[in-house]
């Protein structure tokens, strides 16, 4: 079977940065740099040595940590070309469909626009996970800062059409706000209960809820469900399109 370890980098104070290794070639990746010291410390714990730097996006909270990191560790960064001009210098930067190696791996390079345009997740199929920052969250999705509600839409969809058993490695620990403000679109979901209850009792102990496998996420993310008639019962909207009610989903929760 082909192997890879994946750490999840508490960051700041909710940000997660990831360490993914290929076992069989050596390489590790780190996904986003919120800051250099957990990770250079993380690093030097497992005794790893950091090849490259995949940045999903342009913010202060996933890329300030560059500088630091590779004065010590250095390593090629990759980006988004659409957003370079944004971004840390890039030894190398794709386009949406694109794709790249990492050992004898392919990572497809998916355009998640919407938090950010330009905004771009790493799908790493070997791994069966995918990078997506502030996109398709836990329990959530990104506020909508630079795009609008049918480019976050049309960017869970591309998430979305990934296979179940694909982890979602997202940016941030805000899921039990997303818990409390999905059961308010979705109150009668017993999977999204079950998960509430659990991510209470994950949190009560200092355990991370990010990672989340994609199934779950198709089960219980609001933002991911636009065509459940349950939620649009709920909001009203029985006869609207699916980027409608994604719309106003997205709209509650930026008041909730």
């Amino acid at each position: 079977a082909m192997s890879f370890d994946l750490v999840t980098i508490p960051c700041l104070s909710d940000n997660y940065a990831f360490l993914l290794r290929d076992q069989t070639s050596g390489k590790v990746a780190l996904i986003d740099v919120p800051e250099a010291a957990p990770i250079a410390a993380k690093l030097d714990e497992l005794g790893w040595t950091l090849t490259e730097i995949w940045l999903t996006h342009h913010h202060p909270d996933h890329i300030q940590g560059v500088p630091a990191l590779i004065a010590d560790h250095p390593a090629r960064v990759i980006g988004a070309k659409a957003d370079a001009e944004r971004l840390p210098p890039l030894d190398a930067a794709y386009d949406d469909g694109q794709s790249f190696t990492f050992g004898a791996h392919t990572v497809d390079v998916i355009d998640v626009s919407g938090h950010t345009v330009g905004h771009i997740a790493f799908h790493v199929p070997a791994a069966k996970c995918v990078f997506t920052a502030d996109s398709l969250m836990a329990l959530g999705c990104g506020r909508l800062f630079e795009g609008t509600p049918a480019q976050m839409w049309d960017s869970l969809q591309k998430l979305a059409a990934l296979p179940g058993n694909t982890t979602i490695c997202s940016g941030h620990e805000y899921t039990a706000t997303n818990a409390k403000f999905a059961l308010t679109v979705d109150p009668d979901n017993p999977a999204l209960i079950s998960r509430a209850k659990d991510i209470d009792s994950a949190r009560a102990k200092g355990q991370p809820t990010v990672p989340s496998p994609l199934s779950l996420e198709l089960e219980t993310n609001p933002f991911l469900r636009p065509g459940d008639p349950a939620i649009r019962a709920t909001l009203g909207m029985p006869d609207a399109t699916d980027t409608e009610v994604f719309t106003e989903i997205r709209r509650r929760k930026d008041q909730f």
